[in-house]
Parts: C-alpha cells; structure tokens; sequence
C-alpha cells in the first residue's frame, strides 16, 4: 500500500496537517442526506489516523436547522448540548439532553432564502471516551443576522467513523449548499 500524499518515505511532511478529506457539494434538486464515512483503507479517507476532524459547511435554505448525526446513531439523548446563540438583539443560552441528532447549523430564514455558515470540531474522535464537539455557525437571518456557538457531547465512547447531515425538518439539503471535511493529524515532532 502506497503512503499517502502527506507523507514522504515514511516522514509527515507537515507537523500540524490539515487534511482534505471530502467534500459534497448539492447540486440539482437537492438531496436528503450528505454523508461523511471512514474508508477504513489506511488511506486519506480513513478517519482511524486523525487526531481531530474539522466540518466546515456553507449552507443555503429555506427555513430550518440542519442536523448531524455520527455513527448513523440516534439514540435517544445519546447528543448532550449547550447553546449560546442570538440575533444581535436578544441571547439565548440553554442546554439541550434529549436528542437524537446534534444541531449542526441553523438556517432561520423565515420565508426566503437563508445563507449559512459553520464551523464543526470534532475532537479526539478514536478515544475510548465520550466526544466532545464545538459549533460555531453564522446566519443572514433573511438579513437580520444570527450567530451562535454549541458545544456538544456525543455520549459513545466507539470511535467516529460516519457523520450524516440531513435537514431537521426531512426536507433536502439545498443545491448551493457545500460541505468539506478535514482530518487533522497528531502533531510528530522531536
């Protein structure tokens, strides 16, 4: 099996690598599901070498939240949450313990068309410990603004190897709408 490209003859060529691992963009009617999975290979796909995992997501929609799910996992209150997000005029904070998916970001256009975008951490994701993740998202809000910022549990200690976006509502994710994952490896230096 051949080296990845970030590795030269046995040698990480960059000690804080950020590594392009997928990226999806929707395209035509939309579709309803965009999924990230582990090729489990050895190679830049596989998550199993990852330090970390970095989602950025540039979204467009109608009206709604986007919601990820890992592992295909939707047990209930298996996603534990705390938000903090607001519109320029008004906070809110709360916490969030019986959920089925994690909120991943919120488009809350009412009525129009609503331009996104987030940031998702995905951090430590083959420990044998529960997930600790960070969302920070921005909205045009149909040109009001809305910003926020989430930082989520998922209770599992088995390792990341699938996340799953789909609209919080079961309507389709927008064309326009684009997602790139990024594995960041351990950093290896003397």
């Amino acid at each position: 099996m051949a080296d990845p490209s970030y590795i030269v003859d046995g040698v990480l060529t960059d000690g804080e690598a950020w590594v392009a691992i997928q990226s999806t963009t929707i395209v035509g009617t939309g579709t309803s599901v965009a999924t990230f999975t582990s090729t489990d290979d050895g190679q830049v796909g596989d998550f199993s070498q990852y330090m970390d995992l970095v989602l950025i997501e540039y979204g467009v929609g109608g009206s709604g939240v986007l919601k990820l799910t890992l592992n295909n996992d939707s047990t209930y209150a298996i996603y534990e949450q705390q938000q903090l997000y607001g519109d320029g005029s008004s906070v809110t904070a709360t916490t969030r313990t019986t959920d089925t998916f994690n909120y991943s970001m919120w488009m809350k256009a009412s009525g129009g068309t609503s331009f996104s975008c987030a940031i998702h951490q995905f951090f430590d994701i083959n420990s044998a410990k529960y997930k600790s993740m960070l969302l920070q998202f921005a909205d045009d809000h149909d040109g009001s603004g809305y910003v926020g910022i989430i930082a989520s549990t998922y209770k599992s200690q088995a390792p990341i190897t699938e996340i799953d976006l789909v609209d919080h509502d079961g309507g389709i994710l927008i064309a326009g709408s684009r997602y790139d994952l990024f594995g960041v490896l351990p950093r290896m230096v003397a």
